[in-house]
């Protein structure tokens, strides 16, 4: 997986692609469900492309349920963020979930899944990541259009 991901980067490198994904922040009890990739270092929000043919809310659910194993019940959309890094355009679709039920059945590409109090995030989380779950912390309304 880390040889794919670095084939990845330098195609982006190259081509400059446009990329659309979503992300989820699965809180409970003061807590966020993380997940750490094989083939890359850190800790993320779960989330990943979308599809041809997908709806949004759709990538939402079908990434969550690959990469944490668990249904959501509820989902609201916090908003549509950009980065530029890495030699693209990204676009994330940032979700927020408080009601889900996880059975940890995880796909190969996911080394761990893990709860973090909010109050206690982990090193090694991605800038966008952290601003987005601080600002929910803090209980602020994020600019729904930010950079990630």
């Amino acid at each position: 997986m880390r040889l794919l991901y670095l084939a990845y980067r330098i195609y982006c490198f190259f081509f400059r692609p446009l990329t659309l994904g979503v992300r989820v922040m699965m809180i409970r009890d003061k807590q966020v469900l993380l997940v750490r990739h094989t083939y890359m270092e850190g800790w993320f929000l779960p989330g990943g492309g979308v599809k041809r043919g997908e709806t949004l809310e759709h990538a939402a659910r079908r990434e969550t349920r690959e990469e944490t194993g668990s249904a959501l019940n509820n989902l609201s959309l916090v908003g549509a963020f950009t980065h530029f890094k890495e030699w693209k355009s990204d676009h994330n679709i940032l979700f927020l979930s408080t009601d889900f039920t996880v059975n940890g059945e995880h796909d190969r590409e996911i080394a761990e899944i893990r709860f973090f109090p909010l109050e206690d995030l982990p090193a090694g989380l991605p800038a966008g990541h952290r601003q987005r779950l601080e600002e929910y912390r803090d209980g602020k309304q994020p600019d729904p259009f930010g950079e990630w």
